[in-house]
């Protein structure tokens, strides 16, 4: 049955009600169950059923989402294969909307909004990190954000890998990195497995990102980036923005956060975290810009992110 013809009918229970959105391996629909109530449906592309690793990928992202549960992390509710041999997954349904989208409706957002945002996301980060998961695509593209409750939610895990995995259950060959080009660390970019550090150097992008609307680094092309990540440091946060300036402890945080070298950021995602929140909250010198240093800056349109966003997704 093709993806199209789902909507209105029943999947393993689930009463499909409308398209949500798609990638490259799955589409998620909005769908319904008599004990689960509202769901993210998550159904594997029809031609990927018969793909060995499309399909450990998929179960895999179960999997790890069945073994976190956290209140920032969606839950994973159900899994399996249907009547018709449909790969399905049933996640909790999540209020809001992508932390992307919002964050580019409103501009660079304060930086006490931002730290508590991190706070949540970290929070959900550093669980998986606690039983032996590293997330690997962490960019606002994952994360749900609900402005009325201020409340995130964590998304796909479906290219998440187990720190203790054997080199031959790895699903990703060697040479070829996966995440996002944007967001993914240095050391990613060598296909080698990572660690939680490279978690850490996501998370302080987004920061960078939602603070200023930009990216610390500033590539015009895929290959340009690609030579800036392994080469060059990154753009400062204060100088990655006309008219915002940033306290410095905020910048030394981000910046740390940043480094090339994994050893050279905090010790844990949730330490970067604290760091962020103590900064962010302390108080601020009454001379200079106080708009500027609260963050209500514009986001820069165009450019590096406007071209190239969505072109280096899951590898």
């Amino acid at each position: 049955m093709a993806i199209e013809t789902l909507v209105g009918t029943t999947l393993a229970g689930y009463t499909v009600r409308g398209k949500v959105g798609e990638g490259g391996t799955s589409t998620v629909f909005r769908a319904e169950h008599p004990q689960h109530g509202t769901v993210a449906l998550k159904v594997l592309r029809e031609k990927l059923q018969h793909d060995k690793t499309a399909v450990q990928r998929f179960l895999r992202e179960a999997q790890f989402g069945a073994r976190v549960e956290h209140p920032n992390i969606v839950r994973t509710l159900d899994y399996g294969q249907s009547d018709n041999e449909r790969y399905y997954l049933a996640i909790e349904w999540a209020g809001g909307e992508i932390l992307d989208k919002y964050a580019d409706k409103n501009g660079a957002l304060p930086s006490k909004d931002v730290a508590a945002i991190l706070s949540q996301i970290c929070s959900a980060v550093q669980a998986a990190h606690d039983v032996g998961i590293v997330h690997r695509d962490l960019k606002p593209e994952n994360v749900m954000y609900d402005p009325a409750t201020k409340q995130v939610k964590l998304l796909d895990f479906g290219i998440a890998a187990d720190t203790d995995a054997a080199p031959d259950q790895r699903l990703t060959r060697a040479g070829f990195f996966v995440g996002t080009l944007m967001y993914v660390a240095p050391e990613a970019l060598s296909g080698e497995l990572v660690g939680p550090a490279a978690d850490q150097y996501s998370l302080a992008t987004i920061a960078y990102y939602l603070m200023s609307g930009c990216l610390p680094y500033t590539g015009k092309s895929p290959r340009e980036l690609f030579s800036q990540l392994l080469t060059q440091p990154p753009v400062a946060l204060n100088k990655a923005k006309a008219g915002l300036v940033f306290p410095v402890a905020i910048e030394a945080v981000i910046m740390k956060a940043l480094s090339k070298v994994p050893a050279d950021r905090y010790p844990s995602v949730r330490a970067f975290s604290d760091a962020l929140s103590e900064a962010a909250n302390a108080p601020v010198a009454a001379s200079g810009s106080s708009a500027a240093i609260a963050g209500d800056g514009g986001k820069e349109k165009g450019g590096l992110f406007g071209k190239v966003k969505g072109l280096f997704g899951r590898g």
